[in-house]
């Protein structure tokens, strides 16, 4: 158990801060008796003099310094203690468990991510990156607060976020590149389709599979990416994460004589609005304003560059 209370501390650094005993009492409303009793009887548990007299001042000493520059990080922790005490006493959450398909634009998802920390620094967020169904059955579950999906919830009512264009893609060099003519259905059926699995438990589907006689299945969107560019096959991939890799020329779309591009309407959901804590809401605002604002800064971009 310490002998210190966080008082003592505070009362000293009121001391330092304001460069002297008396300046000191009329800021924080102490008599200047108390705050010198506070600060001698500390260095008396303490067993080390904080304070000499410079003048009618008075400095830290060389022990004091490094003592005070770790009181202080006690005080500015307890304060954060307080606050957040006082946010859960209001009702705020203490977590966060956000469901996020693979496909939503990465810069808008980190976007919305650091608007929120800096409101809610001590909210815990959890992300889950699914595929397909699985942000929905997070949803019926009841373990998610709000999920970001392509997919509808029956008995859920999603607001429009944003629309994913899907591109059909392969490497330069891959073999459906090298006809030289526009490709229908059957010349895709003979070459290796890359598809992400769906990250649900119970009722996965294959979204997107041509029914090619090779097919690669992976658990992640940067999985299947990584092998395109190694020229392991073709996918259909969200714009926004290939626009690297196509302005590299390391990707080029196939020259498809339809369905080349695919859209994605995207929705937000949550479990609960009604219920939903402050966090929560906050979270759900910051994903539709970081849409709108990466999606301007997208299209500037593009249109800067042409």
């Amino acid at each position: 158990m310490s002998r210190v209370t966080l008082l003592q501390w505070q009362m000293l650094a009121a001391v330092v801060d304001h460069g002297g005993f008396a300046r000191a009492a009329e800021a924080i409303h102490k008599s200047p008796s108390t705050l010198n009793h506070a600060v001698h009887k500390l260095e008396e548990q303490l067993g080390v003099a904080l304070l000499e007299p410079v003048g009618r001042q008075v400095r830290l000493t060389e022990s004091g310094e490094l003592l005070l520059r770790r009181a202080r990080q006690l005080l500015e922790g307890a304060e954060v203690l307080e606050d957040v005490a006082g946010r859960l006493a209001e009702g705020l959450e203490a977590e966060v468990v956000l469901a996020v398909d693979q496909i939503f634009p990465p810069d808008a998802l980190a976007h919305a991510l650091e608007v929120f920390s800096a409101t809610y620094p001590y909210v815990r967020v959890q992300l889950h990156e699914t595929v397909l169904n699985g942000g929905i059955e997070m949803l019926y579950d009841g373990r998610a607060d709000l999920v970001v999906s392509g997919l509808a919830a029956q008995g859920f009512l999603g607001e429009p976020i944003v629309t994913v264009n899907f591109i059909a893609v392969a490497h330069p060099e891959h073999p459906l590149h090298q006809l030289g003519r526009a490709l229908d259905l059957r010349d895709l059926e003979r070459h290796r389709q890359l598809v992400v699995r769906d990250s649900a438990l119970r009722q996965s589907m294959d979204a997107g599979w041509l029914k090619a006689e090779q097919r690669w299945t992976v658990s992640h969107l940067a999985t299947s990416l990584d092998m395109l560019e190694r020229g392991l096959g073709f996918a259909w991939m969200p714009e926004t994460l290939i626009q690297p890799a196509l302005a590299a020329e390391r990707l080029q779309p196939l020259p498809l004589v339809a369905g080349g591009i695919r859209k994605a309407p995207m929705q937000l959901i949550h479990r609960d609005r009604d219920r939903a804590g402050p966090a929560t809401l906050a979270m759900a605002e910051a994903l539709l304003n970081s849409v709108t604002l990466c999606c301007e800064a997208a299209y500037d971009s593009t249109a800067s560059n042409e």
